[in-house]
């Protein structure tokens, strides 16, 4: 007990990897129970096609609806922080301004879809994080690694696909409520079910709290900064007959987040309004060949008053028509797909659009599983642009699984990067070339997994103070540096009796190659500890979250000490139709910073029960 303690109490990043190291040796097969699901789970994300989770040669982890509730959290970016390879910087409290990083990239390096819909913006680039409601998530898959070759532009680092509920069996509604620490109140109401060849599900949450004050320095405002969030999400599934099925999606949050503008003491908001639209056809035309045509948008609207009053829209559309080919062990994809992107930030109103098309190949056997991806986009400002991906698999044993993979990516720059003030038309798309090979052991409840990776991005796009190309005397956008992302994540379960141990380390280096320096606010080494169990009727948990020092500037001028923070969960069917979550997180209030000035969460409690009839 005392070497944890210790572990979870330092902030030097050498104490943290040598402790973290320490306890992987005395606990070898600890990894993150909570993250990973299990071997006989589908997933969609590597491919766009349905895989055996064992099938599946890239890094990925599935969240599921059970782990999100027992969570307790309430933003996206707090569930995905708990992943291996996963951090995120937030300045202040949920629905403040989020970014995550997967692998310690860029947080406009992740491809984001909400059922198939993608969500970018073109101002800032990368998802709005802070503006996709958690509450309406069943469950998430997040893919580590470049995917370009499957995606196209903007998967350069890693893609993650969030999916809501789907509806089944009988008519099933549901309640609940519920309160913590800051105010914070949560209220929903839904149902779901099916009716014939119809499925539908319904959800709607209201969620506030008073927040805390995010940014306590001189001269700001000393206000408490909260927020006010209402989501509603729709799904309708129409099976025609036994070969085709028809499906809608509807997705919206309006989000009211209070900010502190710097060197004011104005009450500021942020305005989020996102929307996801989805329709698509999924057809089984023989027993080998099966399709899916779809066509999404999503609004992405970003609006700040009283001052300085700033407002940007995002408007993206996407078509898609996805064939799979499938003959015993062998799996061809297919893929034509459009993108169309729209800014309006006055007084650019700008559009552009990718034109892509790309094929795929997987061989599943019993010992050897082979993956290969190969895509060329056609970009409406740059011209055309290839990417591949191969991956390959080899079966030591039956339990022990080595994989190797190359993969080449791109992303376009925003349009706001190219047209504003601050743009330059001239920018050319970031690229990214990645190896990594990774060693898996699974026997039972006990696995081990092992992935060493690098990542190298040429054409890196940064904001250079002064003046340049563009208009703006201030600064400009430009292709001035290359970075690269590297590193090693080990995992690993374990079941000790009737307690599921669990456990992920990230060693990893991302760096400016110019000038050698540490990219800001990425820590170099941050891990996860776990345990549950049942008691009785209840489920019990507890994690620490740990995490070295980083650097709030480029110039890694102003450090950001490494901090661990511990955290309890526990619920229980009070009855037959009425379930109890309980949540207790950063239990020694430990004061912390993911970016500089900005304050987090000090210890938080959050209680909520769900009426859901049997």
């Amino acid at each position: 007990m005392k070497s944890f303690v210790f572990f979870a109490c330092q902030r030097a990043p050498v104490r943290l990897a040598a402790s973290t190291l320490a306890m992987m040796v005395a606990f070898p097969v600890l990894a993150q129970s909570q993250a990973v699901g299990t071997l006989g789970e589908v997933v969609v994300t590597a491919t766009r096609a349905k895989q055996a989770l064992s099938d599946v040669l890239a890094d990925l982890t599935i969240v599921d609806s059970d782990q999100i509730q027992r969570s307790g959290a309430t933003g996206l970016a707090d569930v995905l922080g708990r992943l291996p390879g996963v951090e995120f910087q937030r300045n202040g409290g949920p629905g403040a301004t989020t970014s995550v990083y997967i692998r310690g990239a860029e947080t406009r390096f992740t491809a984001v879809f909400v059922d198939g819909v993608r969500i970018d913006s073109q101002s800032t680039g990368g998802a709005s994080w802070e503006s996709i409601p958690l509450a309406q998530v069943d469950h998430i898959e997040v893919l580590r690694g470049p995917a370009a070759a499957v995606y196209g532009s903007d998967a350069l680092s890693g893609v993650v696909q969030i999916f809501t509920r789907r509806g089944e069996g009988d008519f099933s509604p549901y309640l609940g409520f519920g309160m913590g620490t800051y105010g914070t109140k949560r209220s929903e109401a839904g149902f779901s079910g099916q009716s014939g060849n119809l499925d539908y599900s319904l959800g709607l949450v209201d969620e506030k709290s008073d927040g805390f004050n995010a940014r306590p320095i001189a001269g700001q405002n000393p206000d408490l900064d909260g927020y006010n969030s209402q989501s509603a999400n729709l799904k309708l599934g129409y099976q025609v007959n036994n070969a085709h099925r028809l499906e809608v999606t509807y997705l919206k949050n309006d989000l009211d987040s209070q900010y502190d503008s710097a060197g004011t003491s104005t009450d500021n908001h942020s305005l989020y309004e996102l929307e996801t639209d989805g329709l698509s056809w999924q057809a089984q035309w023989t027993d080998a060949w099966s399709s899916r045509l779809s066509a999404t948008s999503s609004h992405n609207q970003y609006k700040t008053m009283p001052e300085p009053s700033y407002l940007t829209i995002t408007n993206l559309k996407g078509y898609l028509w996805h064939n799979e080919i499938r003959q015993g062990e062998h799996l061809v994809t297919v893929d034509l797909e459009r993108k169309e992107d729209h800014l309006e930030n006055a007084p650019i109103n700008q559009d552009r659009f990718q034109n892509g098309v790309a094929l795929g190949y997987g061989f599943s056997g019993k010992q050897h599983l082979l993956q290969l991806n190969v895509r060329h986009d056609d970009d409406s400002e740059f011209g055309g642009k290839s990417t591949a991906s191969a991956a390959y698999g080899y079966a030591i044993t039956g339990q022990w699984r080595a994989t190797a993979s190359a993969a080449t990516a791109f992303r376009v720059p925003t349009l706001f990067q190219r047209f504003s003030a601050y743009g330059d038309p001239s920018l050319q798309p970031e690229t990214g070339k990645n190896i990594e090979m990774g060693l898996r052991y699974t026997e039972g409840s006990s696995s081990f997994g092992a992935v060493v990776f690098r990542n190298e991005v040429s054409n890196l796009i940064t904001y250079v103070n002064g003046a340049g190309a563009c208009a703006s005397s201030y600064g400009c956008y430009a292709n001035t540096a290359r970075a690269v992302y590297e590193g090693i994540t080990l995992t690993a379960t374990h079941r000790l009796g009737g307690v599921n141990l669990g456990a992920s380390l990230d060693l990893q280096d991302p760096h400016d190659v110019t000038t050698g320096l540490q990219l800001a606010r990425r820590a170099k080494q941050h891990a996860m500890l776990t345990a549950d169990t049942r008691l009785g009727a209840w489920t019990l948990g507890a994690e620490a979250q740990l995490s070295g020092q980083r650097y709030d500037t480029a110039a890694n001028t102003l450090v950001l000490p490494g901090y661990g923070l511990i955290n309890l969960h526990a619920s229980t069917n009070l009855s037959k139709d009425w379930s109890l979550v309980m949540k207790a997180d950063n239990l020694s209030d430990k004061t912390y910073q993911l970016a500089d000035g900005y304050a987090q969460a000090g210890r938080t409690v959050y209680v909520g029960v769900k009426w859901a009839p049997m």
